[in-house]
C-alpha cells in the first residue's frame, strides 16, 4: 500500500514537472510572467499556484490521509476484497498466502466467466440443467468468498508485525520463555488458519476446473445426468460440509 501510494505521488510529481516544462520552455508555450502579455502573466501565475496546490493536496492524500477501509461485513465486490487483502501483503509471514489469495480472486472470476460462457453455448437458460449448474456455481462462489471473509476477520484482530518480531525485538527480552512460547504458538495458529483458508479456496478452484472439463465433455445430457456428474456430487458434498456456516 505504501509503495503504491509512493508510486502514485511520483506519477503526480512527474505530471506537474512535465506541465511546467511545456508551459515555460521557450520552444513550447513560452509563458512568461511579467512580460508584455497580461494573459500570459495570468496564465503563468495560475499554473504556478495550481501546481503548488495540486502537489500539496496530492502529497496529503497519498502520504498522510488514512485510506478508507470498508468494514469486512460490508465487503461485496472483488475490488473490496482485493483492497482488504492488500493491506496485509507486505507482512513478511503472510506475504505468500496473501499474494496467492489475490491470485485466486483473479482465477475464480475467469473460471466463472468461462463456465457461464460454456453453459450458455450448451443449454438454454430455461432448462433445469442450466439452472442446476448456475446454482452450484453460485454456491461455490459464495463459499470461496466466505473463506476470504473468515481470513480477513482473523487478520483484523491480529497484529502480524508484533508477532513476527517476537524473537528479534528487545521489547520481548523480559518475557518469560513460557509466555513467549505461548505467544509464538498463538502466532502460528493465526498463520495456519490463513493458510487453511487459502488451501480451501485452491480446492474450490480445482473443483471448478473439473466441473468445467465435465461440462465440456457432456453429450446430450438430461437433468438426471447432471445430478450424477462426479464433480457435481463432490461440489455438492463440499457445500453440505459447510452448510451451517455463518459469517
Amino acid at each position: 500500500m505504501v509503495r503504491t501510494r509512493a508510486m502514485k505521488l511520483l506519477g503526480l510529481i512527474s505530471g506537474i514537472v512535465l506541465l511546467n516544462i511545456i508551459t515555460w520552455s521557450p520552444g513550447l508555450l513560452a509563458v512568461e510572467i511579467g512580460g508584455k502579455s497580461a494573459f500570459q502573466t495570468a496564465l503563468g501565475v495560475t499554473i504556478v499556484f495550481s501546481s503548488f496546490l495540486v502537489l500539496m493536496y496530492g502529497s496529503y492524500t497519498m502520504l498522510l490521509k488514512p485510506p478508507i477501509v470498508t468494514p469486512i461485513k460490508d465487503i461485496t465486490s472483488s475490488t473490496d476484497y482485493r483492497a482488504a487483502l492488500n493491506r496485509y501483503k507486505n507482512e513478511k509471514d503472510l506475504n505468500s498466502d496473501i499474494l496467492l489469495a489475490l491470485d485466486q480472486l483473479d482465477r475464480i472470476e475467469k473460471k466463472n466467466a468461462i463456465l457461464l460462457d460454456i453453459l450458455n453455448q450448451r443449454f438454454d437458460p430455461s432448462e433445469l440443467s442450466y439452472k442446476k449448474f448456475i446454482a452450484v456455481i453460485h454456491d461455490v462462489e459464495n463459499l470461496f468468498y466466505f473463506n476470504i471473509r473468515k481470513m480477513l476477520n482473523k487478520l483484523s484482530v491480529f497484529d502480524a508485525s508484533e508477532y513476527s518480531n517476537l524473537t528479534s525485538s528487545l521489547r520481548f527480552k523480559q518475557i518469560s520463555n513460557n509466555l513467549l512460547q505461548k505467544k509464538q504458538e498463538l502466532y502460528m495458529e493465526y498463520l495456519a488458519f490463513v493458510t487453511a483458508q487459502v488451501s480451501a479456496n485452491e480446492q474450490i478452484l480445482l473443483k471448478l476446473e473439473q466441473l468445467l472439463m465435465e461440462i465440456s465433455q457432456l453429450g446430450s445430457a438430461n437433468d438426471e445426468d447432471v445430478d450424477h456428474l462426479p464433480c457435481m456430487q463432490e461440489i455438492d458434498a463440499l457445500i453440505k460440509q459447510t452448510k451451517f456456516y455463518q459469517q
